[in-house]
């Protein structure tokens, strides 16, 4: 009993910490209020820095630095020891489950916030190197943005493009600074007499900065860099349209790739291509319950499919209560007369133990779905045949 409590006590602080399923208030409150205390220890970091206000409000910069190291320590323990409930790691052991999470670029970014807490506990509080690991508690706004999330994705898949825009940039940069030393050098020797002093210029001609403390004055020295802005154009263009792109991409993908493999593990679409689960896809409705909230009440009769994208719904069927979580689906749906379900001998009511983010397939849809996919019409009639299991 007391395992299963643990257990129980487990899942939930997942829920709260790491999932934040849709509108918890406990969920909400705990991210708001991480959110806030992020932002402001960035804030408290730059006003630290102004000689006048370190000195004014010293006291009080390092009592709200301790406190918040001390929660973002119990922040990062609370994530380590619900790590066994991640979707992700649900598979391993408990002990490999947290190995594997604290490996994680989001946990290394959490333990690197804590350090300057133990390094405060050895007296070594005052080390400078200390600042930029407190600067990293910023990057923890990532685990609350899914775009940045998503950018960080598509800035992964297309490190190698980006790569190569790097390496074309440093070659027109070396280029531009060679003939502008060529050009300039004899009018301007202290600005353009070397190549590396060229360099200079050249780089911050090509990022369109322009500082103008140097300058060519010659003829030529005027064409090439006219040349080298323009270059200097196309230059910043084209990474920004790469990740502009892989952004949009990934976002598409992370969608798809997340209902996709939900829809495809049901038995009624298992057998279909992406092309024809994407139709699938297109008739499929959000719908977002609160914890408590009764899915199907208990005698009404079932008329479409559930997939929980996200959260725990609580089945009663008439052998018991089982609990699905996401990837998980359930319902009824009919064709040409017959009953399809998810689960036999049938669900009687569903309720939302957590906060729950549902895809729905209803009934209309589903007909409208099948009359415009012959070909899964007849997959669902051979599955439905009398004396054949159904899904």
């Amino acid at each position: 009993m007391a395992a299963s409590s643990l257990a129980g006590w487990r899942r939930r602080v997942h829920l709260w910490i790491d999932h934040g399923a849709g509108d918890d208030a406990v969920a909400a409150w705990i991210h708001g209020s991480l959110v806030l205390l992020i932002c402001a220890n960035v804030l408290a970091i730059v006003l630290e820095s102004i000689p006048q206000l370190a000195q004014r409000f010293g006291p009080v910069f390092q009592a709200f630095e301790a406190v918040s190291l001390v929660i973002f320590a119990l922040e990062y323990a609370a994530r380590l020891w619900a790590a066994p409930e991640h979707a992700r790691y649900r598979a391993l052991k408990a002990a490999r489950a947290r190995f594997a999470y604290a490996m994680s670029l989001p946990a290394i970014i959490d333990l690197l916030a804590t350090v300057p807490l133990a390094f405060a506990l050895f007296g070594l509080g005052e080390l400078k190197v200390l600042l930029l690991l407190r600067l990293l508690r910023f990057f923890k706004l990532g685990r609350y943005s899914p775009g940045m999330a998503s950018l960080a994705a598509a800035l992964s898949a297309e490190r190698k493009a980006l790569f190569a825009c790097f390496v074309v940039l440093m070659g027109v940069m070396l280029m531009a600074a060679s003939v502008m030393h060529l050009v300039e050098h004899e009018a301007q020797p202290e600005k353009f007499g070397t190549i590396p002093d060229a360099m200079w210029w050249a780089i911050i001609t090509l990022t369109t900065v322009g500082y103008g403390d140097v300058f060519p004055i010659t003829i030529a020295g005027k064409a090439v860099a006219a040349v080298t802005a323009v270059l200097g154009l196309v230059m910043l263009a084209l990474p920004v349209g790469i990740v502009a792109t892989a952004f949009a991409q990934e976002i598409h993908r992370r969608e798809f790739v997340v209902t996709w493999s939900m829809i495809a593990s049901v038995p009624l679409f298992g057998q279909l291509d992406a092309v024809e689960i994407a139709e699938v896809m297109q008739f499929l409705r959000a719908r977002t319950v609160k914890a408590g909230a009764v899915v199907t009440h208990e005698g009404e009769p079932l008329q479409a499919f559930y997939f929980i994208a996200s959260g725990e719904v609580e089945i009663a069927q008439p052998d018991g209560r089982s609990t699905l979580d996401e990837g998980h689906f359930f319902g009824a749906l009919t064709l040409d007369d017959v009953a399809i379900t998810s689960h036999s001998p049938g669900i009687s009511e569903a309720v939302a133990t957590a906060p729950t983010k549902l895809l729905v397939l209803d009934q209309i849809d589903f007909r409208a779905l099948t009359a415009r996919s012959p070909r899964l019409a007849a997959h669902i009639r051979a599955l439905a045949r009398p004396g054949r299991p159904r899904p």
